[in-house]
């Protein structure tokens, strides 16, 4: 295995993630401006957040391949990255209540060395159950859903609002690992 794998994300569900694949790894977050631009769809604003994570990183740090990833939550339009606060978690979780939203990751694998990369887009559908009022406080009071995408995470303790997804599980974890094992393969980082 390569040990110029670089992970550019601070997200230790991420790094736990491709340790669970046998991946070798340094962490280095990237450091970008994640606000979406005007009109830009949900799928292509993950993508160029993945690109410039891992080309900032890529700028300034050793290594051959660079991983960026970026997740959102989409909901009747609305793309849903991490609350600013209590009151937007809250917002957020009624907004998931009883419906289905889709889940969309983007990762780039930047190899230096070739100066070529893989990148892709993965969506997971997600349905909710009904919540009441009393289980949103109560999750949003651990302060968990504060630094996740739709305010939850589905492998803590909002899984038992999950009711069932349709496609990757580790997508909705915050890294699809079988397309990024896969684009890693790819390029021959593993």
């Amino acid at each position: 295995m390569a040990t110029e794998i670089v992970l550019a994300s601070a997200s230790p569900r991420r790094a736990e993630l491709l340790e669970s694949a046998g991946i070798r790894f340094v962490v280095v977050p990237g450091h970008i401006d994640e606000t979406p631009f005007p009109n830009e769809l949900p799928a292509a604003h993950v993508l160029r957040l993945a690109g410039e994570k891992a080309r900032d990183v890529a700028g300034r740090e050793t290594g051959r391949f660079f991983i960026g990833a970026d997740t959102v939550v989409v909901c009747d339009g609305e793309i849903m990255g991490k609350p600013r606060d209590d009151g937007d978690a809250v917002r957020m979780l009624r907004k998931l209540s009883g419906v289905a939203h889709e889940v969309i990751t983007g990762f780039a694998v930047l190899d230096r060395g070739q100066g070529t990369a893989v990148s892709r887009a993965v969506t997971t559908r997600v349905f909710f159950k009904p919540l009441a009022d009393a289980e949103i406080a109560a999750y949003v009071e651990t302060g968990c859903p504060l630094d996740k995408a739709g305010a939850y995470a589905i492998q803590g303790g909002a899984a038992y609002m999950v009711e069932r997804i349709d496609g990757s599980y580790t997508n909705v974890v915050g890294l699809p690992l079988c397309e990024v094992v896969g684009a890693l393969r790819t390029l021959g980082a593993v």
